[in-house]
């Protein structure tokens, strides 16, 4: 139980970690200096990490990582969407 707890916190701990970015960007509109490389390859690791939860059988283990690779996918989205508002095309 008390390593279960140790897990559980250290995954809301590290999962909500994203959540103070993803409150600027909307309320600024602005993510341009949000690296979409770094999120990418962050993605890309939580989703492997998932499928090592998913391998294990560990609920916690899953669950963070969902919640991590949501909040990520989330945050480039917001990055390509506001960046496109910020930089209309040309009219010819």
């Amino acid at each position: 139980m008390f390593w279960a707890i140790i897990g559980i916190t250290a995954a809301l701990l590290t999962s909500s970690g994203f959540v103070p970015q993803i409150i600027k960007g909307i309320k600024t509109k602005r993510l341009r200096d949000v690296s979409a490389g770094m999120m990418a390859i962050w993605i890309a690791g939580t989703m492997l990490w998932f499928f090592y939860g998913w391998h294990l059988g560990d609920l916690i283990i899953m669950g963070a990582n969902v919640f991590t690779c949501s909040c990520g996918v989330l945050i480039l989205g917001l990055k390509f969407h506001y960046q496109k508002l910020s930089h209309p095309p040309k009219q010819i």
